[in-house]
């Protein structure tokens, strides 16, 4: 789900035609605008990060995961370039959909764009989720059994699957609808007819859940066998390094994604299956305009928790905490090494033990 129209406050020029609502129009268009824009920008240096990462690496677990981040940073890139573009061309057409989509046609690709973009996201994350979990916890399984033509037919199949959910209302003539905002089109959350119109907002947030559960599952699976391998030094030393990489952006992609799509997927159960039919475009676009964020925050995880960026954060952490232990040693050595000095001056010079110096070994040993 791209920065759409989500901004839109709900002013309609046409009934209101105020200052104050042409104001609102033009602030939503600004911000839509700059939305759009820094998602673009921000996917764009990711994809070039990740891609310069993918040809240069010669492990197989991590190109395999470097695979599946490429793939869900461009979906999220088309995300922003699609919808933001649908956005435009509505706000451009003064929102008149009656006049440029008398068809709704342009509504259903809409909602289609929608579904897909938000839903493909999520499958990704657990995807990228699950492939770790395997190539930490099965790593020989991992290294014998899943080829890269695997884990491309894998990439495929979340794909497709959020593919057949975005199509599911035009095939079973349940078309998106303009929303309040006439904005952004969207499932029927006001007016439900049927059982169908509850089936797919349910189907949607249903699968969204479930994605996010299995991130946690596995991430959680995952941390936990990379500590009791650090913990027993059952690796070498290469491998905790891009493994705990790796952890450290599922655990941030998982977190962001909770945190923008949570909202959003339990607001829609809960209109879904209300009683009443009290409006509910306010509420709903709140937790849109949240949701929208997924996709501006996941290229900056790859961005800012890359290997080189991590041990820079580790540098100056330990410049920080590190020089004020070593310091103290030194000088508890040196008072050490004077303090036995004197009193071997003070002895006398017999056997010359005066003369000789103390060596470490020995003051560590006294120590």
């Amino acid at each position: 789900m791209s920065a759409n129209g989500s901004s839109e406050t709900g002013c309609r020029s046409e009934i209101r035609p105020t200052n104050t609502t042409c104001s609102q129009k033009e602030l939503s268009v600004t911000t839509s605008i700059i939305s759009m824009t820094v998602g673009i920008l921000s996917n764009s240096l990711a994809l070039f990060i990740l891609i310069k990462s993918y040809k240069r690496i010669r492990i197989k677990s991590k190109a395999s995961f470097l695979l599946f981040a490429s793939s869900l940073v461009v979906t999220d890139l088309l995300g922003h370039l699609i919808n933001g573009s649908l956005v435009l061309y509505v706000y451009g057409s003064h929102k008149q959909w009656e006049t440029f989509d008398p068809h709704r046609i342009v509504c259903s690709v809409f909602g289609a764009c929608m579904v897909f973009f938000g839903l493909s996201p999520l499958f990704l994350g657990s995807a990228m989720a699950v492939e770790r979990c395997i190539g930490v916890t099965r790593p020989i399984f991992h290294s014998t059994a899943l080829a890269s033509h695997h884990m491309k037919m894998l990439l495929g199949l979340t794909w497709l699957l959020a593919a057949l959910v975005a199509l599911l209302p035009v095939v079973l003539w349940r078309p998106y609808k303009i929303q309040s905002s006439r904005s952004w089109c969207f499932f029927h959350m006001e007016e439900l007819k049927d059982w169908l119109d509850v089936l797919l907002p349910l189907l949607f947030s249903m699968l969204g859940l479930l994605a996010l559960l299995l991130s946690i599952v596995c991430n959680t699976l995952t941390s936990f066998a990379l500590l009791l391998a650090r913990l027993r030094r059952k690796h070498h030393c290469r491998g905790p390094s891009y493994h705990i990489e790796m952890i450290c952006q599922l655990l941030a992609i998982m977190l962001v994604s909770c945190v923008c799509w949570v909202p959003l997927l339990i607001r829609i159960i809960i209109l879904s299956t209300r009683a009443t039919d009290e409006p509910v475009s306010f509420s709903l676009l709140m937790v849109v305009r949240m949701a929208t964020w997924n996709q501006i925050l996941d290229p900056w995880v790859y961005i800012l928790l890359r290997k080189a960026v991590l041990r820079k954060l580790f540098m100056l952490f330990h410049s920080c905490f590190g020089p004020k232990s070593h310091d103290l040693h030194s000088w508890q050595r040196s008072v050490l090494r004077s303090s036995m000095e004197t009193s071997n001056l003070a002895a006398g010079p017999s056997y010359g033990l005066s003369r000789l110096p103390l060596p470490d070994t020995a003051i560590k040993s006294i120590t």
